[in-house]
């Protein structure tokens, strides 16, 4: 087993000291970075580019060329579980993700098999093996996966959606429909992310973007339940350390304390939430990631430096800090942007640490 050089990540996360605030991006292998762009053009397509392991890990590694990032996050797409379920899908260029054969009856969900990782989803497991041998200690490597709740809107809506009136159809009018989708969408994300862990994942997260459109019973009852059940039955043991588990739900700084009971390790902020007043009312008990809002990169170096400084002082001294934008990186943003944050992440930083 390789040492690993740099543990900032994973310290911080378990709200162990650091000599410095951890950083990575949200997105961070992407459009924004033309090198990559470069690579997505060779692959032909973004499902090749996933599903191909040696271009995976080639865009996964092109963004700590240039910034000195704190971790590497696996290249994937939450979309991989429903794919390798059966329902066929498919990216076109400027629409976004489609499912050619959405869930949409009582049949349809019991179809569903929950995939097995190595033979469904072999092409995810071997683009980790081959990043973390690529890493080689240099950071750590974090993998992920949609939560339920997300991965079973696109699936239902057969797509992105602005109303959200199939899913929500089936909450108010079939609640017990939605249940059987969401455990069986469970049982395969936890059996996903268990899998990166035993290739090499070192922390996973779990994303939440649709967990926020939820009323707040609902979002208890839907995406909450089957988020905490994900988290118990993770492995959170390898190699000799803990594997952190962030959970990021998007819009749901209101539910901070129940998200924090779940038993995972660290809470996403997105733009909205103050991560002064989050730090306050969990973060005796969970790190915190965030929260810059991802549209200040868009601003002068100047500004840029001055907004990172807004957030370290909001989270203040001590470690359980992961700096990250409130989501993803825009596509159109310049990479030398992203140099100026990283830098001032960990220049600005350092007086906050004791080590």
């Amino acid at each position: 087993m390789i040492p690993l050089r740099n543990d900032r990540l994973l310290r911080a996360l378990l709200r162990q000291p650091v000599d410095a605030t951890p950083i990575w991006i949200m997105r961070q292998a992407g459009r924004y970075l033309p090198e990559y762009r470069a690579t997505r053009a060779r692959a032909g397509s973004f499902m090749k580019l996933c599903q191909t392991p040696e271009l995976a890990c080639e865009v996964t590694l092109q963004p700590l060329e240039r910034f000195p990032l704190d971790a590497a996050i696996l290249f994937s797409d939450i979309l991989t579980v429903p794919d390798a379920m059966g329902l066929g899908l498919s990216f076109a260029e400027g629409e976004g993700p489609r499912f050619a054969h959405p869930v949409r009856c009582a049949n349809d969900v019991e179809k569903l098999p929950v995939p097995d990782p190595e033979q469904d989803l072999g092409y995810v497991m071997e683009a980790v093996r081959m990043i973390r041998r690529e890493l080689a200690g240099r950071v750590p490597l974090i993998g992920f996966a949609g939560s339920p709740w997300t991965l079973a809107t696109y699936m239902v809506e057969g797509g992105a959606s602005k109303e959200y009136a199939r899913i929500k159809g089936l909450l108010y009018g079939q609640p017990a429909l939605l249940h059987r989708l969401l455990e069986v969408t469970a049982r395969g994300v936890t059996a996903y992310l268990n899998a990166q862990i035993a290739a090499g994942a070192q922390a996973v997260m779990l994303f939440d973007t649709w967990g926020g459109i939820l009323t707040p019973q609902d979002y208890q009852e839907f995406s909450l339940r089957y988020m905490r059940n994900i988290v118990a039955e993770l492995q959170r043991e390898s190699e000799g350390r803990t594997v952190p588990v962030i959970l990021f739900t998007k819009g749901g700084g209101a539910w901070l304390e129940t998200m924090a009971e779940t038993g995972c390790d660290a809470l996403g902020l997105d733009w909205t939430v103050n991560i002064r007043e989050a730090k306050n009312r969990v973060g005796r008990q969970v790190a915190l990631q965030g929260n810059l809002d991802p549209c200040a990169l868009y601003a002068p170096a100047s500004r840029i430096r001055q907004e990172v400084a807004t957030v370290l002082a909001g989270f203040g001294p001590g470690s359980g800090h992961v700096f990250n934008l409130g989501h993803g990186i825009h596509p159109q943003i310049d990479p030398e942007q992203v140099r100026v944050m990283v830098d001032a992440v960990h220049e600005l930083s350092a007086p906050y640490h004791d080590e």
